[in-house]
């Protein structure tokens, strides 16, 4: 079970991953977008960062704390759909002081679901859903398979790393990249690759907390 405590290690580590990678996000999103995506991402998880001090009894509440904080501060497309995800994965948490394997696998399923109501892609467009699609079905895989939430979560990271890894061979049919036409091919995702950083800290927490 992986609690409110495992959700801020969470938290704080995306910040530092999102800090650390901020420049390699920012040359993929140069390429096939505006290129702001790895400053804007990186300026919202330091303005989450600052808000961190308050307990919380629940992951949810952690959860939609970083929702609202996304949403208020992170400009482009990455506000609204980080946003979105995170606010669909604090109602699936819901009150649960904790969350077991089963629980993970809804939460993710609700992020991914958000950011596809909310972008209208799909898998194959060449987004973050292409990162995201792929670690709920891992996620799913492990919870019929009866492991754990860390090794769902670490199961979730590796198959949203491959997931970013075949968005380069794509042609985008979303967002600004669509633009590009078969020029965005042979460029990875931002979005996608942002999600795997993300979803690795995820699990690297977890396993911390193990």
């Amino acid at each position: 079970m992986l609690d409110s405590e495992w959700a801020v290690a969470w938290v704080k580590a995306a910040a530092a991953s999102v800090a650390e990678h901020k420049m390699e996000l920012i040359e993929l999103d140069r390429v096939i977008g505006d290129g702001d995506h790895g400053e804007n991402l990186d300026r919202g998880f330091q303005a989450v960062l600052a808000k961190l001090e308050t307990n919380f009894e629940t992951p949810g509440e952690v959860f939609k704390l970083l929702a609202m904080t996304l949403m208020s501060v992170v400009g482009g497309a990455a506000g609204p759909l980080y946003g979105t995800a995170f606010l669909r994965a604090a109602t699936a948490a819901g009150e649960a002081s904790a969350l077991n394997s089963d629980q993970l696998a809804t939460v993710l399923a609700a992020a991914r679901d958000g950011i596809v109501a909310r972008g209208k892609a799909e898998p194959g467009d060449k987004t973050m859903v292409d990162a995201w699609t792929p670690a709920v079905e891992a996620a799913d895989e492990a919870v019929e398979n009866g492991l754990s939430p860390e090794e769902v979560l670490t199961a979730a990271a590796a198959a949203a790393e491959q997931g970013a890894t075949d968005t380069e061979p794509l042609q985008a049919r979303k967002g600004r990249a669509s633009y590009l036409g078969e020029r965005s091919i042979g460029h990875r995702d931002p979005g996608a690759q942002s999600t795997a950083l993300i979803l690795r800290c995820a699990a690297s927490t977890a396993r911390d907390a193990a």
